[in-house]
C-alpha cells in the first residue's frame, strides 16, 4: 500500500489583522480523497499535532465544493484532521510521498519550520516526490539541494499568483510573496488565469496554483508514485 504524509499549518492568525487563517479546506479534500478513493494510505501531520485551524472563510458557501461537503460529512475524514501526528516524530521513512495543502497559514509557521525544511530535503534525497498547492509552495523558501542551492533553482514552478494575493487584498499582509519567493530562489515560475487550474512537474517536484489546482496536483503526485 502506498502512504502518503499531508502535512498542514498550525498557524491561524492573519498577520496583524485580527482575522483568522490557517489551512484551506478544499486544498485539503481534493487531494485527502484523490488519495484515499486511490488506495493510498493518508497520514495528517501538522507543526502542533492535533487540530490545525481552518481558514474559516475555505467553508463559506463561495467556496464549498463537492469534495470539501464530502470531507465535512465524513466522520473518519474528521476524526483524522482533529488528530494529526506532530511533525517532529514524523520520518520520511515511512512514507512514499508528501503532499502539502495551502491557505495562508503555512507561510508564517511551515516556511520556517525547521522538521518541514528537513522532510521536504530528505524526501529528494530518497527519491520520493512533494507536492505543494496554493500558498504551501511558500514552504519551499529555506529547502536546500545537497549542494546548498535553493531547491526550486532552476525548476518548473507554480504557487499563488501576486495577482491572486493582490485580489483577496492581502499583498501587504503576507510575510512574503510566494510568485516574488519562488522567482528570487531561481525556479521557473508559471502561472494561468486567476483561480483557474494551474500545474507544473519538474522531476519529483509537484506544485499547484491555487485552490482550483489541488485536484490536478494530487492526481499528478500518484501518477509519479505509479
Amino acid at each position: 500500500m502506498t502512504h502518503i504524509l499531508v502535512v498542514l499549518t498550525s498557524h491561524d492568525q492573519l498577520g496583524d489583522t485580527g482575522k483568522k487563517t490557517g489551512f484551506w479546506l478544499e486544498e485539503l479534500a481534493a487531494p485527502y480523497y484523490a488519495f484515499v478513493d486511490a488506495g493510498a494510505e493518508v497520514t495528517l501531520a501538522s507543526p502542533k499535532g492535533g487540530q490545525p485551524p481552518l481558514d474559516p472563510k475555505s467553508n463559506e458557501t463561495d467556496f464549498q465544493t463537492d469534495t470539501t461537503r464530502r470531507f465535512e460529512a465524513d466522520a473518519t475524514a474528521k476524526a483524522v484532521l482533529s488528530n494529526t501526528k506532530k511533525l517532529s516524530d514524523v520520518s520520511i521513512t515511512d512514507f512514499d510521498a508528501i503532499f502539502y495543502p495551502g491557505g495562508h497559514g503555512p507561510l508564517w509557521d511551515l516556511a520556517n519550520d525547521p522538521h518541514s525544511i528537513t522532510l521536504i530535503e530528505d524526501a529528494f534525497s530518497a527519491s520520493k516526490p512533494v507536492g505543494l498547492v496554493c500558498h504551501a509552495p511558500g514552504v519551499l523558501r529555506d529547502v536546500r539541494n545537497a549542494d546548498g542551492t535553493p531547491l526550486v533553482n532552476g525548476k518548473a514552478v507554480t504557487g499563488f499568483s501576486n495577482s491572486e494575493e493582490e485580489a483577496v487584498g492581502l499583498t501587504n499582509v503576507v510575510p512574503f510573496l510566494v510568485e516574488d519567493m519562488l522567482k528570487a530562489s531561481g525556479g521557473h515560475y508559471s502561472k494561468g488565469p486567476d483561480w483557474q487550474s494551474h500545474i507544473q512537474r519538474d522531476g519529483l517536484l509537484v506544485t499547484g496554483q491555487n485552490p482550483a489546482s489541488s485536484n490536478a496536483a494530487a492526481h499528478a503526485l500518484l501518477e509519479l508514485l505509479a
